[in-house]
């Protein structure tokens, strides 16, 4: 994320031999180093945001476990007693609540969370009422957020990641972020790239003997190099969640047909159960207590096991026309995540959904979702994240070095450094001009707040620049 104008640290040769080019690199080359400068000065400050927030999010999942061991855990002490009695247990402690789903413990020295729907609770929560599957003693209670379960430190670093709990203002700042920082690292690349230097081992591994400013862009290309995938990853993941390019990659996703399929628990002329690929960001559904024929939970499970939903799982309890849920919630590759829908009446299979089903298109968002938020790999992919985040504080920090290196000194103290000059974009081949002015604005369009700001942007530099002119004739 270089805030680095053009280089002047480069050696002689490498000076000399992008002065003669006249490939189109050499013509685009000013253009992408302007974008790259502008765009790492002004919007850094967002991705270091992100980046801070985002690197404690992934670290908040074994502090989770820490945190709140006395509810998550209980001591092994026989077998599990059955899940009705367990729910009843939960509705025992908390009357005035109503039972939406279940979560079985799925290993020894687990507790099973039983979600209710209470009083108190913020909207789009729900809370978890840990029971001990060996006595039925209740181990705590707690908020509960969104189908991850994520409790009340993570889901707190969930917020400040995605709007500085500012709700549907903050949600600009993380959207802006995500939509700059593929073409910030894409940018970066090219420029990486694109430089002469002595030995290939340089690309890779920061130059041996550099000092100063050339020892930083050193570091900062080489481990930009290492981390580029995974930030473009991160941020094409991360505007599915954004207000405006989140909504174009859903009707996009939809015309494609890869949709995330749900499984249907309409038992007549009901509703029907299920969710999308983004539950992780969102609420717990809740709807009204069923009424009529129950078999009860634990033949809803006992159904769905012998439909292949087993291991790790959530129970959605049935509501007015709609029948109980069981779903895989295993979303550690390879993942388990078939669902069925059993009737409460008479324990029969409904529907079931399984995910080699899925369309390919719903497959790969889920595992980018997942990936996004640390829980695809498990330990693994949040040791991932924490890298990338740690990666790009870095690329930031080095960015803003360069830039103070090189800032003018001798006017002013202070100064925002020398971007590429103006008016590379003439020397650009029309045949390459326009099809990047029109992927631009096709970019633009599909990603609003990318499209807007780059028009902010430009519209400073032409100020700027007609202010440069004043001064100078003015001097003249």
């Amino acid at each position: 994320m270089s805030v680095d104008a053009p280089d002047q640290g480069a050696a002689p040769e490498a000076v000399t031999g992008r002065a003669e080019s006249t490939s189109t690199w050499a013509a685009l080359r000013p253009l992408v180093l302007r974008l790259h400068f502008y765009a790492g000065l002004l919007i850094a400050p967002l991705l270091l945001v992100a980046a801070v927030s985002g690197l404690l999010y992934s670290l908040s999942f074994q502090a989770e476990k820490f945190v709140y061991r006395d509810e998550l855990t209980a001591p092994v002490s026989g077998p599990y007693l059955p899940l009705g009695a367990q729910v009843d247990a939960a509705r025992e402690a908390r009357p005035d609540a109503t039972v939406t789903a279940v979560w079985p413990a799925y290993e020894e020295g687990m507790t099973t969370r039983v979600l209710m729907d209470a009083p108190g609770v913020a909207e789009g929560r729900s809370l978890a009422v840990f029971v001990d599957p060996y006595t039925t003693g209740i181990r705590g209670e707690l908020p509960s957020y969104g189908s991850s379960g994520a409790l009340p430190l993570r889901a707190w670093l969930d917020e400040l990641h995605r709007d500085l709990h500012l709700g549907d203002v903050g949600r600009y700042y993380s959207e802006l972020a995500a939509s700059w920082l593929w073409v910030v690292a894409l940018g970066g690349l090219l420029l990486w790239l694109g430089r002469r230097r002595r030995t290939k081992r340089d690309l890779v591994l920061p130059e041996r003997g550099a000092k100063g400013r050339r020892r930083t862009l050193s570091w900062h290309g080489s481990v930009g190099l290492w981390a580029v995938t995974g930030l473009v990853l991160l941020s094409a993941t991360g505007l599915t969640w954004s207000r405006y390019a989140g909504e174009n990659i859903g009707a996009l996703q939809d015309r494609l047909g890869g949709a995330t399929p749900t499984v249907s628990a309409a038992i007549g002329e009901g509703g029907a159960a299920g969710g999308d690929g983004h539950e992780g960001h969102g609420g717990t559904g809740h709807g009204t207590q069923h009424q009529g024929a129950d078999i009860g939970i634990d033949v809803a499970v006992a159904a769905a096991h012998e439909a292949g939903v087993d291991g790790r799982i959530a129970v959605t309890l049935p509501s007015d026309g709609t029948g109980y849920v069981v779903k895989e919630t295993d979303t550690q590759y390879p993942v388990h995540l078939d669902s069925v829908a059993v009737d409460p009446a008479d324990g029969r299979v409904i529907d079931e959904l399984r995910f080699a089903d899925y369309p390919l298109l719903a497959k790969l968002t889920r595992f980018g979702i997942d990936g996004h938020m640390g829980v695809l790999f498990g330990l693994a992919n949040q040791l991932v994240l924490a890298a990338l985040m740690g990666a790009l504080i870095l690329l930031i920090v080095w960015g803003y070095r360069m830039w103070w290196l090189r800032r003018p000194t001798k006017e002013r103290t202070l100064g925002a450094g020398r971007p590429a000059p103006r008016g590379a974009w003439r020397k650009v081949p029309v045949t390459v001009l326009l099809p990047l002015a029109a992927a631009t604005a096709a970019a633009g369009w599909f990603v609003p707040m990318l499209g807007i700001s780059l028009l902010v942007f430009l519209a400073v530099d032409v100020a700027v620049g007609a202010a440069a002119r004043t001064r100078a004739r003015t001097g003249s």
